[in-house]
Formats: C-alpha cells, structure tokens, sequence
C-alpha cells in the first residue's frame, strides 16, 4: 500500500495506520533525509528477520541503523559516550549523519550475535520524527538501494519504489522525491572518530 504524506502537514491518522502496522511486525519504506529507507520496530523479531530476508543478509552482519526522534534513546542502547562525541552528536543532529557507538545488552539478541556496536541516526526529516515519536521506541532500519546496480543507485522516486517493492513491505510512505546521496558515517566507538563513508553531512562538525 502507498500513503502520501506531505511534511509539512501530516496527518495523525495516517501516522496511526504507519504505527499500528509497525507494532504488528509490519516493515515499512520511508523518506528520512537523505535516502528512502525500509524499517521496522526495533522490538519485533519478525520485522528484523523480514528486513534481513528482503535484503538477503543474516541479521548478526546487517548495518542497520536505530532510527531516534532525538537522543533520548541513547542510553537506552549504547554504552556511556564521552562529552567530546556527545557534543558533536548533538551538533550534527537531527541531520544527515550515522554515528557508530559502542553497544549496550539492551540492542536485541537477534543482531548482536557478532555485533560490539550500533548506528544511531535522528533524521531531520519530519515524518520520520513522527512515526517514531508516536511509536515511542527507535525503528530499525536500512537505506532502500539496488542490489542489482553497481553503484548502488538509490531510489527517489516513490511511486517507483512502490511498484518495485509493494510485495515484500507492508506500506510504502510517499513524502516526496528523495536524495540521492547517503548519510555520512562517523565511527566513534574508538578513541580516535573514523569517517566511515562521507555523504551528505558535512565533516565540518568536527572541527
């Protein structure tokens, strides 16, 4: 099913069907800020098997990300942060960046078999924030891209989305023509922050 929110006024209802879907085990494809993502609740086994079969990989070596409407989620999964990271953290978002951190015994079973760490993304993307605000806890989740394209072209489109994807996902959420370009990744489970991949956020917040 594809349901059209426009961001800047978005319907309760609308957001109610998102999250009912999300609380059965439905996994969904969404606009954040940077590409279309698919997700699901971060506490239902079944949707994180879905994801990893729709994306053909086993959960203990997925990349996913834990999609948060802010940092108060932070504590909840991840082990103490220095103050250095956190200012930068709160810096950077909500925006287009992921930010790897040390994983706490909270991040579910399922992924932490291999796992010492997690991505926390806070998209500044307003529909994202709601979904997640009216869920109450994170979205697991993972940039929509072609597995069969090389260059890993992601889609932003999504109305093609929809068509591509209709049977594997329970929604598909039409927010608008997405980008095109991915978060930028910043490793700080270490001492020293790695960039892991540069995207669309800027490296100037850690100067």
């Amino acid at each position: 099913m594809l349901l059209r929110l426009n961001e800047n006024n978005i319907s309760v209802s609308t957001i109610d069907q998102i999250v009912r879907c999300l609380k059965d085990g439905g996994i969904i494809i969404y606009p954040t800020d940077t590409v279309y993502a698919v997700g699901g609740d971060i506490t239902k086994t079944r949707a994180i098997e879905r994801i990893c079969k729709l994306k053909n990989i086993k959960p203990e070596k997925a990349n996913f990300s834990f999609v948060c409407s802010d940092l108060s989620h932070l504590s909840e999964y991840t082990k103490p942060i220095s103050n250095s990271v956190f200012r930068i953290m709160k810096k950077a978002l909500p925006g287009p960046y992921t930010f790897i951190l040390e994983a706490n015994s909270n991040v579910p079973k399922l992924l932490k078999q291999e796992r010492k760490t997690v991505g926390i993304r806070v998209p500044d993307n307003n529909i994202c924030k709601e979904i997640v605000n009216a869920l109450g806890n994170p979205i697991i989740s993972t940039s929509l891209h072609d597995n069969s394209d090389d260059i890993l072209e992601y889609f932003s489109d999504p109305e093609i989305i929809h068509q591509q994807y209709s049977e594997m996902v329970d929604l598909v959420i039409d927010g608008g023509f997405g980008n095109i370009h991915p978060s930028t990744v910043l490793d700080c489970s270490g001492e020293e922050i790695e960039v892991v991949r540069e995207g669309l956020g800027s490296l100037e917040i850690l100067n």
